[in-house]
């Protein structure tokens, strides 16, 4: 069900870049999170039915330490963990991811431009229309105008949209100010900062192994404030 360009083959939806850890961490999530909205859940509480929860962002099949999410299911937990900054529960969640794919007619709605030009006003229009109230506490983070809250908004700036219309490259919320970015056309998708252009783990790497946070940037290109923001939010974290 899409229909803005993009072909299977198209390396941001297809090729796994990122273990469920380091999307994780990427996102600035708890990895047990993460988890279950790659993986979905079931719940069985005693006595009761078993509830099942299928997953809200794209990953490929495998567990442990392999590769399972691809960039635009890196792109679609970024805009996830907005809505729960914004104090959305996955409840309300899923069921806005499910209101998008209708109105939008995609698939990876939430990696899709037509979310930051037009989410906002499809949900504030589908809880006007509806009785269910999961659709009408999302509500609480658009306005009538057809914007959504300061704190999703922060979120959705930080990704640039390609001339197809789909995520193309983000800036990681694992700092305050935009300092760290992936881009899966560089450094096979792996964050790197954003002035200077390479890896973060690198330049982590030379600071742990004992260099000056000084000397580490002046050899790298990347400005002291930016590695100090970075080793200061603990990324990356040791494996």
């Amino acid at each position: 069900m899409t229909t803005l360009d993009h072909k299977p083959s198209d390396l941001r939806f297809r090729v796994p870049l990122y273990t469920l850890a380091e999307a994780a961490q990427a996102l600035d999530v708890p990895p047990s999170t993460l988890n279950t909205w790659a993986r979905g859940y079931v719940r069985r509480p005693p006595g009761r039915r078993a509830t099942k929860q299928g997953p809200v962002i794209t990953a490929t099949a495998g567990e442990g330490k392999r590769p399972v999410i691809p960039f635009i299911g890196l792109a679609e937990g970024l805009v996830v963990a907005a809505f729960r900054r914004a104090g959305v529960s996955m409840q309300h969640i899923r069921k806005a991811v499910r209101i998008l794919e209708r109105e939008i007619r995609i698939d990876h709605a939430l990696a899709s431009q037509r979310l930051y030009t037009d989410g906002a006003r499809i949900l504030f229009d589908a809880a006007g229309r509806t009785r269910d109230r999961d659709v009408k506490h999302l509500v609480d983070v658009v306005s009538g105008q057809g914007i959504f809250a300061p704190v999703i908004l922060e979120y959705l700036r930080r990704i640039t949209y390609a001339p197809d219309g789909w995520a193309a490259r983000l800036v990681l919320p694992i700092t305050k100010r935009p300092v760290v970015e992936v881009d899966p056309e560089r450094s096979f998708g792996q964050p790197i900062f954003i002035s200077g252009a390479v890896r973060v783990e690198d330049v982590v790497d030379r600071w742990k192994a004992g260099e000056t946070l000084a000397e580490v940037a002046a050899d790298f290109g990347v400005p002291a404030d930016d590695v100090e923001d970075v080793l200061r939010a603990g990324f990356p974290q040791a494996a």
